[in-house]
């Protein structure tokens, strides 16, 4: 994260939105944005493509929650949500919506920086696991294509396993590219072949 942040804050309270401002200048250099209606807040957040939302809210509707999914395109930035009551249901939705930091009793001005690096740190943590799950994911879809390569080499040249991994291996190497790109080649050629 950058150190001056574009920080929107949804509320609709004028009062309540200027003591937040307040709140966050006191606790850095940010690029504050306040909205006060709900309607379009989807549009409104990515309109103004903040590193951070705050919205403090009485009661979250599900409205505003499915707003919020939209806005947070799942989960571009960390958010932090302030509500005064504890619902089970709500919290629930409200995290599966992208909601980085949920804070039951309101908001109140000197949390407001602490509750920001915890969001911001959360948020940078489950970005750190998503990035390490695709990255897991590709590689085993990448260890299927080299398996399904081997078994084509093994049957088509009548070789053992690992004379048909060496084979990839040469190959990637001699023209310079990937052993699960050479194997995914060998696996489409196999398919039109077929």
């Amino acid at each position: 994260m950058p150190d001056r942040l574009t920080i929107v804050v949804v509320e609709k309270d004028r009062e309540r939105a200027l003591l937040i401002v307040e709140s966050l200048r006191a606790s850095g250099d940010h690029d504050i944005h306040v909205i006060g209606d709900e309607a379009g807040l989807a549009r409104a957040i990515s309109s103004r493509d903040p590193d951070l939302v705050l919205i403090d809210i009485a009661s979250p509707s599900r409205d505003v929650l499915e707003e919020l999914t939209l806005a947070s395109a799942p989960m571009e930035r960390p958010v932090a949500m302030f509500v005064d009551e504890s619902d089970d249901a709500l919290t629930r939705a409200a995290i599966q919506a992208g909601v980085s930091a949920y804070v039951v009793d309101g908001l109140r001005p000197a949390r407001i920086k602490p509750i920001i690096d915890a969001a911001i740190a959360r948020f940078q943590m489950f970005q750190q696991m998503r990035t390490e799950l695709v990255a897991t994911r590709r590689a085993l879809e990448e260890r299927k294509i080299i398996d399904r390569a081997k078994g084509l080499l093994m049957k088509a040249k009548g070789i053992d396993e690992d004379a048909a991994y060496a084979l990839l291996r040469r190959a990637a190497m001699d023209q310079g590219r990937r052993v699960a790109d050479v194997a995914e080649a060998i696996v489409t050629a196999a398919g039109l072949l077929s």
